[in-house]
């Protein structure tokens, strides 16, 4: 098993629209997939899952206490004991003990999900207060709610025998992400190509190696064996443009010049390392068309817009637009799991 984490400080990059797809087209492609929602948004969640399902799921019939959800109001979810990631830190949110393990919902024969909660993000305060008490190795409940993340992905993967964990987080450099980070083994970072993007990589970058090298060389070395406590590696495997939806008033010019500087500036601050030439050209995985207009079909019809036909309303111009977004996550879905591959190889 290896996970990997899409992750960018920016927001409105179409991160999580990418998630869901590369979770259906690499179980198409014949992998065991984990998808984890650690973006306490929930977005991905929501588009797993339908509404009635939702409710169910978060229990809104009932008090929301963190941690307690009846497993009665979950007729229609395919799993023997689900429950969202904000259940299974509920005991340590309630200081009452340690993680809680759900079953991950099957979502398709071998796709499952660990379903996020907007409720997660009440961990965000206990994540930040237990990070610098980890520090000395003493302090076990710290250790415990930094290593909850990584020790649910863990035995959520392990009882579904996945290939491959994609986790969503949310645009942030804050103590969730921290720990959705740690957890992970490899990172792909969607981009657009702007201004805001490039910024995001300049705070993103240095964030990692900080995190990377706090967690590697101050906290690991002291957990004891009784935790389970992730390696914290968090490979950066490349990045993703997803493209935008060309304006008069955001000229192609303009795009160019901010596609032209996004190789360098992910060398420099994610790898920590200057490169140049076709070297930092090597982490640009690939650049993903604008599906704008299939969006709202596929919302509508509760599928990956790569699955859409006649009868969901693709007809004409559009049933080409899905075949080519089909042929586009396919390659897509395959580069990524043969650089998955490469990073998985000692």
């Amino acid at each position: 098993m290896i996970s990997l984490a899409l992750f960018n400080n920016k927001g409105g990059v179409g991160k999580t629209t990418l998630t869901y797809h590369l979770a259906h087209m690499m179980e198409r492609l014949g992998q065991r997939v984990l998808a984890v929602d650690l973006d306490p948004q929930s977005n991905l969640t929501a588009a797993f899952l339908d509404e009635d399902d939702l409710a169910a799921l978060w229990n809104e019939s009932s008090s929301p206490v963190l941690g307690q959800l009846q497993p009665r109001l979950l007729p229609m979810l395919d799993a023997a004991n689900p429950g969202t990631l904000a259940a299974s830190v509920g005991p340590i949110m309630e200081g009452l003990g340690d993680i809680e393990l759900f079953d991950p919902i099957r979502i398709r024969d071998t796709l499952w999900l660990l379903p996020g909660d907007l409720e997660l993000s009440a961990f965000e305060e206990k994540l930040s207060d237990a990070w610098p008490r980890s520090f000395t190795g003493t302090d076990m409940a710290a250790i415990r709610a930094t290593t909850a993340f990584h020790r649910i992905i863990s035995a959520a993967a392990e009882k579904v025998n996945a290939d491959v964990v994609l986790i969503d987080v949310g645009p942030n450099l804050g103590a969730i992400n921290r720990s959705a980070l740690l957890a992970s083994d490899t990172v792909l970072m969607p981009l657009a190509a702007d201004l805001f993007s490039l910024r995001g990589l300049i705070n993103l970058g240095p964030a990692l190696r900080q995190w990377r090298s706090t967690w590697q060389e101050t906290v690991m070395p002291k957990v004891p064996p009784a935790i389970d406590a992730p390696a914290g590696n968090m490979v950066p495997l490349g990045y993703v443009i997803m493209q935008p939806t060309m304006r008069l008033d955001r000229p192609v010019a303009a795009y160019r010049r901010w596609l032209d500087r996004i190789p360098g500036v992910f060398a420099d601050e994610v790898l920590g390392e200057a490169r140049s030439g076709s070297d930092v050209r090597g982490y640009e995985i690939a650049t993903v068309r604008n599906y704008q207009s299939l969006m709202p079909l596929a919302h509508d019809a509760r599928k990956p817009m790569f699955d859409l036909r006649s009868a969901d309303g693709a007809i004409g111009s559009t049933l080409g637009l899905v075949q080519r977004c089909y042929k586009e996550f396919r390659s897509l879905a395959e580069t990524v799991l043969a650089r998955l591959a490469e990073a998985k190889t000692p």
